[in-house]
């Protein structure tokens, strides 16, 4: 793997293997880095000089209309169609079953006319009710954070600042409950922008939709200030409107993403251990990186002290990170002029530090070496269909043997002890939403979703039994079709080693969380504060210029906040 194409001379590192990062404890304390998408966007954007216009802005004294911003690149323009409801208190709700929101949006291809906004008026508000196209890349919704909006017009509307500290608890005016792309609800699917430069990355559109849906919630919160206030009416202050991020929801039904998705998050894991591999690989650090890592571990210290959460799991892990950083500061303050001084402090930290603070440490080691580390984001996408033919001519001892290299832990767990499958993921058939349900006092086996691949991994294993090793595994399956799908897992696993979760997903102490907390680490996601262990809230881009604002100065580290105010 290469970050760029010229990159031969590169030195790597050994990887960390998988049996180490795949566990479920550890990747539930993972954190953004400078391979997050979100930050792979902003850099992205400055450095190719993207322009950005708010093309509309037909939003009413009710707080119903809509608005375009817009924007622009080498080759192509995306715009972002927001339409603003007024929406009643009690309809207001973050279940991803809720028929009404406070702003709906839908991210276009290209700049829309009078006849697609008319279109998509006519379908956005209704979400899953309604219908999009191929024209568009992404469906999302937002709902309001009612005490900071609330706070924040009557202030402005005042001709007055809100309360930093107000805004440093809440930290968002609106919060996703849901960013759909590729394929849902018609909506063009991956394979439409896959080869676009600036969509390479996973996740590229859903996070534009992001970062312009922050521009829209900023000029809604300043135009209701304005119907309020008139003339006495001011702007939000812009080091305080940074500050501002967009919030998110998640609950279940992101947890199965990383058992559904293994070559994609395999891809993910891969890149982030291939660019730690190559820091540790380095033979000395330069004063200016070593600078800016001590920049940004102070930056870091500073922000974290701001995270808020009620959930003890979580509080645990915050009092852990911030002793570790308590700890790393005086190791870092004089003891990076040795030789391979990244390399030492990694295994200094794997000796002395929690899981939260080595992750938070990898996090923070990449951040001075762009230039050997950006290139790897577009290799973080996956062809997912790639991985779904089954080899049947493979011969059963070898399937056995990939089963014994991959999921050792699984053939070690007592499969007959109550614990060891104490949940079952199914759906729910009145809510349509995932669920977890207690598998032993529940009556949900027969509707289990296929969530467990190291409990079915062990069970394909040993109905291989006596089978002769000569045997084909078409030969096989056509006996135990219901082995499919974990010897397709198990092909996979083979290619993609970083693709499967070390861990039982469906015993007593799993955590739904650490699964939320991985997958929303790389989209960029900060101040993780679950409600209680199956969903998360967390905020997005802030920190961050707005698009406007969007310069190569200002275009990266916003995610490690300055005191500005």
């Amino acid at each position: 793997m290469s970050g760029h194409a010229t990159d031969t001379d590169i030195k790597e590192a050994a990887l960390r293997p998988p049996e180490q990062v795949m566990r479920l404890a550890r990747l539930g304390s993972l954190h953004q880095c400078r391979l997050s998408f979100m930050r792979q966007l902003t850099r992205r954007l400055a450095r190719e000089d993207w322009q950005f216009t708010r093309r509309a802005f037909e939003v009413d004294d009710n707080g119903v209309g809509h608005a375009v911003y817009t924007a622009t690149g080498p080759e192509r323009s995306y715009s972002l169609i927001a339409f603003a409801h007024d929406l009643p208190d009690h309809l207001r709700s973050d279940r991803v079953i809720a028929e009404a929101w406070d702003a709906t949006f839908a991210l276009f291809d290209g700049v829309p006319d009078r006849a697609d906004i008319a279109r998509l008026s006519r379908n956005v508000p209704m979400q899953e009710a309604g219908r999009i196209s191929e024209s568009e890349l992404s469906l999302s919704r937002a709902n309001r954070s009612v005490r900071l909006w609330t706070h924040v017009v009557d202030r402005l509307s005042q001709g007055q600042q809100p309360d930093p500290q107000t805004i440093a608890e809440v930290g968002y005016l609106m919060r996703t409950t849901a960013v759909y792309g590729s394929g849902k609800f018609g909506a063009a699917d991956r394979d439409v922008i896959a080869e676009r430069p600036e969509m390479a990355a996973p996740f590229q559109a859903e996070m534009l939709s992001v970062y312009l849906t922050r521009w829209f919630v900023r000029d809604m919160v300043e135009h209701m200030a304005r119907v309020q206030g008139g003339e006495n009416a001011v702007a939000l202050d812009p080091a305080l409107a940074r500050r501002l991020g967009i919030g998110n929801s998640t609950g279940l039904g992101m947890a199965p993403f990383l058992v559904n998705h293994p070559m994609l998050v395999n891809n993910w894991i891969l890149v982030r251990e291939t660019a730690l591999a190559r820091v540790r690989a380095l033979p000395s650090a330069t004063p200016d990186a070593v600078a800016l890592f001590r920049d940004l571990l102070s930056r870091s210290v500073a922000a974290i002290e701001t995270w808020r959460t009620e959930h003890p799991i979580q509080l645990a892990r915050l009092a852990d990170l911030r002793a570790d950083l308590s700890r790393l500061l005086p190791h870092v303050s004089d003891g990076l002029d040795t030789d391979h001084p990244w390399d030492k402090l990694h295994a200094w930290a794997e000796g002395n530090l929690s899981f939260e603070g080595q992750e938070f440490l990898v996090s923070l080691m990449l951040e001075p070496y762009g230039d050997i580390i950006d290139g790897l984001g577009p290799c973080m996408a996956a062809v997912e269909q790639a991985g779904f033919r089954i080899d049947g001519s493979m011969p059963l001892h070898q399937v056995k043997a990939l089963i014994e290299q991959q999921f050792p832990w699984a053939l070690e767990t007592d499969w007959t002890a109550p614990e060891a499958t104490a949940r079952a993921w199914y759906v729910s058939e009145e809510k349509l939403e995932p669920r977890l349900g207690q598998r032993h006092e529940e009556p949900i086996a027969p509707y289990e979703q296929p969530l467990a691949p190291g409990r079915d991994a062990a069970f394909l294993h040993a109905d291989l039994g006596d089978w002769p090793g000569d045997t084909l595994l078409a030969a096989f399956l056509l006996k135990h079709p219901e082995h499919r799908h974990s010897a397709r897992r198990v092909q996979i696993a083979a290619k993609a080693p970083y693709g499967e979760i070390r861990d039982n997903t469906i015993g007593a102490d799993m955590l739904p969380i650490d699964m939320l907390r991985a997958k929303l680490s790389f989209f960029g996601a900060t101040s993780f504060d679950p409600r209680p262990d199956r969903w998360i809230r967390i905020t997005m881009f802030a920190g961050a210029p707005y698009p406007p604002e969007l310069t190569g100065d200002n275009a990266d580290f916003w995610v490690y906040p300055e005191s500005d105010i």
